[in-house]
């Protein structure tokens, strides 16, 4: 893929700068949507194609690639996952083309967020990543988080892990000044959500459930053309920490806690370096210092446009792409379009 051109338009979130005196450089900003885009782009060749599995390779494969291109030294923190069943982009992996020499950073990618998507042709798969100073992102195991989140503009600690559902859907409707039943809440569409649902349905709240895509259903949080005003429900906690990252940008509380099914899952943990197994984890434990954060659309969804294959007079074969980065240090989200050339 030859990029051609690109467009991007800048506005400021109501995220306050982060604090935190470890700040990326802001050309690292834009770089980093070159690598969603050739996940994305790579991803893309086999929507509809019924194939989980090769997509999600296509996507790890060129982001790999793209990675190795950025003046960084780069380490893989939450990824493929153990470097005995990834390939490439496994926890531990050093990215990068600066490993001498260039800024210290972490890395969390989830190459294709939608593979089942993707493979169907449905709506809202992405490519996602998050980098940050080193030691900032935690290094989440793979295995399930119980998660809670809004928007801006709500008062500290509006939501909490440590209250019911019933408090919790009070609170909010309370500090946005209107009734319960007026509020709608995203829920990831599993089995394990049943009881969870049925306890939204009998306080009269609106429930969207989506078949996959838990970052883009935290990120819809924070935009008020969704109509979304939480997200509730447990679903993978390297997920978790990608939409913390998210929402360190653009504004918004977001709580997650693990879930251990087995002692497997915290003997996982404990080699991650987690040894609080009850701990509720805030946006700044999951997603700390200058945290940049970057996603492109797969398939068309809520959030981003989907890439498209067209032709253009005297051009040839382009593709199009429609990304989004933030940035926790400045509290900016650029939207970029971009249309690549294709050999």
């Amino acid at each position: 893929m030859n990029s051609s051109a690109s467009q991007s338009r800048a506005k400021q979130s109501t995220a306050a700068p982060s604090a935190n005196t470890e700040v990326l450089d802001r050309a690292l900003v834009m770089e980093l949507v070159r690598v969603t885009e050739a996940g994305a782009v790579a991803a893309a060749a086999l929507i509809g194609r019924g194939d989980e599995t090769a997509a999600d390779e296509a996507a790890v494969k060129d982001m790999r690639e793209a990675f190795d291109q950025l003046p960084i030294d780069g380490t893989v923190v939450i990824g493929e996952g153990e470097r005995d069943h990834a390939p490439m982009l496994y926890i531990g992996e050093k990215l990068g083309a600066a490993q001498d020499g260039g800024p210290a950073i972490d890395i969390a990618v989830d190459p294709l967020e939608g593979t089942t998507i993707t493979a169907k042709a449905a709506s809202g798969a992405l490519a996602v990543l998050a980098v940050a100073p080193q030691g900032q992102l935690l290094n989440a195991p793979d295995i399930y988080m119980e998660k809670i989140a809004v928007g801006p503009g709500y008062p500290d600690g509006v939501v909490s892990l440590d209250r019911t559902e019933e408090e919790n859907i009070a609170a909010v409707a309370e500090a946005k000044g209107v009734e319960p039943y007026e509020l709608m809440v995203c829920v990831l569409d599993r089995p394990r959500h049943a009881e969870l649902i049925g306890k939204l349905r009998r306080i009269g709240c609106g429930i969207q459930l989506i078949p996959d895509g838990d970052i883009a259903g935290v990120i819809a949080t924070t935009d008020p053309d969704t109509s979304i005003d939480l997200y509730m429900g447990s679903g993978g906690a390297p997920e978790g920490v990608l939409a913390a990252a998210a929402l360190r940008c653009v504004g918004g509380q977001f709580e997650g806690r693990l879930i251990f099914r087995n002692e497997d899952e915290r003997r996982r943990a404990h080699e991650c370096g987690i040894s609080d197994f009850d701990r509720i984890y805030g946006l700044e434990d999951l997603a700390g210092g200058d945290c940049i954060f970057a996603a492109t659309g797969v398939t068309d969804g809520p959030l981003l446009h989907g890439v498209k294959r067209l032709r253009r007079p005297g051009m040839g074969p382009v593709v199009t792409t429609d990304s989004v980065v933030m940035r926790a240090a400045t509290g900016t989200v650029r939207w970029i379009s971009g249309e690549h050339r294709v050999d």
